[in-house]
């Protein structure tokens, strides 16, 4: 690596965005507590959003309605519109790529960007990282963090590091001043079940992680674990992709929080099925496959517990991905537990159904007669669908009625 040039890396992330855009439309929010929520039901509704006012009260996104008034008896809801945050984050990346092509969306409110070879145009990363603020906020009316450094962990840490309306500009010389300090969840790719792992190691920062041997770390997390030690290290050459550029279709999900808790299995295979046929669905719009399914079931007090499986052959039919989906559930749930959110979600995604497909030779005429017929069936609602709209059908499912199933 002597010699060659670092890269200059900006992570842009839109502060309290989906708060912020209702405040443009409705500027005395800005003035009052206030939060964006699915529904104004206070045992069901979810917080989506808050703004800075709220924070101090200890709300926090994905709690209910009902715990956050508690906390704040006088926070304003509002309802999402999500048509509008879509065209401010394209209005907020077509500003990005005034300066580079290489914009890549990481999620609705955040981006990084590659300006190695813009700097002689608009000057260093941090100039860049601080005009970006400048228009964002005179033409937009919203502010963004940016974090500036020489790869995307360490960028995404920096617009993590100071908020709002901020630049942290994380470089060779400081990196592991700012960096090693940190809590290890703040870094990329550690979720809840690494961090917990991570904990009963005694590695609570970053630095702790860093110090880890590569060894231990493979044998605690696998193939993650050496990831994250390079990444811990400053060692993350992953590039930014340029703008338009889709990144492979890794999987295929949905969820939804349903409006009661459910209690019985049949009210759970009943989600299940819905969520499984819309997952099918998009597979077979895109032309892909899938070769496992997780679920994912986050009870009454928010705690959320999921499982993966591996299918036998890839599919991209709503029976099978069912069929797989209850047998996780199955394993991860007992009623009468109330279940809040249910995510059911297609995995290693392939174009091709004969992937990794090992079919038992005495059994392969009768499978293939049995997802040929599926395969007519599933294809048939989707035209109807297409005709008619998605709720002109849907598949019987014995007991009760579907009527409050739509995702």
């Amino acid at each position: 690596m002597a010699g060659q040039m670092d890269r200059v890396i900006l992570h842009c992330d839109a502060n309290n965005f989906f708060a912020s855009v209702e405040s443009l439309a409705r500027p005395e929010l800005k003035t009052v507590p206030m939060a964006v929520s699915n529904s104004d039901d206070r045992r069901h509704g979810v917080i989506l959003a808050k703004n800075d006012l709220a924070k101090p009260f200890g709300v926090k996104t994905g709690e209910s309605v009902l715990e956050a008034l508690k906390k704040c008896p006088g926070l304003t809801l509002v309802k999402p519109h999500r048509a509008q945050y879509g065209e401010y984050s394209r209005k907020l990346n077509a500003l990005y790529q005034r300066y580079t092509d290489r914009v890549e969306a990481a999620s609705i409110d955040e981006s990084f960007l590659d300006v190695t070879d813009c700097q002689a145009l608009f000057g260093s990363g941090e100039e860049i990282a601080n005009a970006l603020r400048k228009s964002a906020r005179e033409e937009l009316g919203l502010t963004i963090s940016v974090g500036v450094s020489f790869n995307k962990t360490f960028a995404k840490l920096g617009s993590d590091y100071k908020k709002p309306d901020a630049t942290t500009v994380i470089s060779r010389e400081n990196w592991q001043d700012i960096v090693w300090p940190l809590p290890v969840g703040d870094l990329l790719f550690v979720g809840r079940a690494a961090g917990r792992v991570l904990h009963q190691y005694g590695v609570e920062t970053i630095g702790q992680l860093a110090a880890c041997s590569p060894q231990m770390l493979e044998t605690l997390l696998g193939k993650l674990g050496l990831q994250l030690h390079e990444y811990a290290n400053g060692l993350d050459g992953s590039p930014v992709r340029p703008a338009g550029q889709q990144e492979p279709v890794k999987s295929v999900g949905n969820g939804t929080t349903f409006p009661k808790n459910l209690t019985r299995w049949e009210e759970v295979q009943r989600g299940l099925a819905v969520l499984s046929d819309s997952v099918a669905m998009r597979l077979r719009q895109q032309g892909l496959y899938c070769g496992g399914v997780s679920v994912s079931l986050r009870n009454a007090q928010f705690r959320t517990v999921s499982r993966q499986m591996r299918l036998p052959a890839p599919t991209h039919l709503m029976k099978d991905i069912w069929q797989a989906a209850m047998e996780l559930t199955r394993r991860l749930w007992k009623a009468p537990e109330p279940v809040r959110m249910l995510t059911v979600t297609a995995l290693y995604i392939t174009d091709s159904a004969d992937s990794f497909q090992q079919l038992d030779l005495l059994e392969a005429p009768v499978v293939t007669q049995q997802q040929e017929k599926q395969e007519k069936l599933e294809r048939t609602m989707d035209a109807i669908r297409g005709k008619y709209g998605r709720a002109s059908i849907s598949f019987g499912l014995p007991g009760e009625e579907r009527a409050g199933w739509d995702d």
